[in-house]
């Protein structure tokens, strides 16, 4: 009686236990379910409102369901409309003389005894500014003007015979044929003191032309002969001279550039490695264009100033006048094998490719010639990752 009853209360309390950890067992499981859903849940909703976010942040505003363009690329457009600036071509080039004079011999030559000028200094015209050897030729001088007064002395003693004639003739002493030959003996011998007098002016001036001298007053701005050198008619320039110090500035531009500009127009010059800036005009335009380059030049003449030295770089800019024009930033002007070109939304919101034909380039931007009316909506940046006819979502640029 007691043996089995101790039997059965182990029992039951073995099947209590099985039965509490059952319990327990069933509830751990739906408590690890349970959290790893909530985790999952929590997980999507961050995913949609990232995604959320990141729509209402690309378009600024949210897109309708439905909406066909939603997928499109956000562009930005710009109405340019019209614009009246100032024309402003920037161009390079190099310095020069406005009249270079190359000076040489003009005479004989010879030896050069003494140089007087150099490159740098001023010099009026006349100036003598080196002496050739003139030592034989003063002896030239010295025998022709002996040979003056020979002649001279002829013709003296041919008018003294003709005066004595004259005299006799009356008695006559004298036929008339002897005063005539005496008489025409009196001419030839006045006749060879001229050609004795023009013979000595002429080795005289001869002489004169061994000084090198400065034809105008000007700038010497280099010197190619030292003492002590033999110099003939066909050595090459001896000096060269700005004359009167004046400078230009040889631009280079293009052919649309050249018609642009007339002349009279001003402009500013900055010579390459110093920073001032010197004032001038456009005094010339080029008449032709070079085959080659397909540039031709516009002449800026300049005041003299020691930073203007013929033969340097420097930058022009010049005033080309005013004009009404469409004008774009850069980022809106793409350019290919086939010219400028800007991307243009149509009423359809497709991006469609609209040739330009590009002027000056401004502080504002690039002016527009041709090709816009200043109305179009005009991609404003981003455009070379477009294509022809793609659909997109324009924005207009807040001012």
């Amino acid at each position: 009686m007691n043996f089995e009853t101790t039997i059965t209360a182990e029992a039951a309390d073995n099947v209590a236990a099985d039965v509490d950890g059952g319990v327990l067992g069933a509830r751990g499981e739906r408590s690890g379910v349970s959290r790893w859903l909530l985790l999952g849940g929590i997980g999507i909703l961050g995913l949609l409102l990232a995604i959320a976010a990141y729509f209402a942040i690309s378009t600024g505003e949210p897109v309708a369901a439905g909406d066909e363009d939603s997928q499109a690329p956000v562009v930005t457009v710009i109405a340019p409309g019209q614009t009246t600036v100032s024309g402003m071509i920037e161009a390079p080039g190099t310095i020069a003389a406005r009249r270079e004079m190359p000076v040489g011999v003009v005479g004989e030559g010879g030896q050069v005894r003494s140089v007087r000028v150099d490159a740098g200094d001023w010099v009026s015209a006349g100036q003598v500014l080196a002496v050739i050897d003139r030592s034989v030729q003063t002896q030239q001088v010295a025998a022709q003007a002996a040979q003056v007064e020979v002649a001279q002395a002829d013709a003296d003693i041919a008018q003294a015979n003709l005066d004595r004639a004259l005299q006799l003739v009356e008695r006559g002493f004298v036929s008339k044929a002897d005063v005539d030959r005496l008489t025409a003996t009196r001419d030839a011998a006045v006749a060879r003191v001229k050609v004795a007098k023009a013979q000595l002016q002429e080795r005289r001036a001869r002489n004169a032309q061994l000084n090198i001298v400065a034809p105008a007053s000007g700038y010497v701005l280099s010197r190619n002969v030292e003492p002590g050198q033999t110099v003939s008619a066909g050595t090459p320039a001896l000096f060269s001279i700005a004359r009167g110090g004046e400078m230009e500035m040889l631009a280079n531009l293009s052919e649309v550039q050249l018609a642009s500009l007339s002349q009279g127009v001003s402009a500013s010059v900055v010579p390459t490695g110093s920073d001032k800036e010197f004032n001038g005009q456009v005094w010339q335009v080029s008449p032709v264009i070079d085959q080659q380059s397909r540039q031709g030049t516009a002449r800026i003449a300049l005041s003299y100033a020691p930073e203007l030295r013929p033969g340097g770089f420097a930058t022009a800019r010049i005033n080309s006048g005013t004009l009404t024009a469409t004008v774009l930033p850069e980022s809106a002007v793409l350019a290919d094998d086939e010219g400028a070109f800007v991307y243009v939304v149509n009423d359809e919101n497709k991006a469609t490719r609209q040739a330009v034909t590009t002027g000056m380039v401004t502080a504002q931007g690039i002016a527009i010639t041709e090709g816009l009316s200043g109305t179009e909506r005009v991609v404003l940046r981003a455009g070379g990752f477009l294509n022809p006819g793609e659909t997109v979502n324009p924005r207009r640029q807040e001012s």
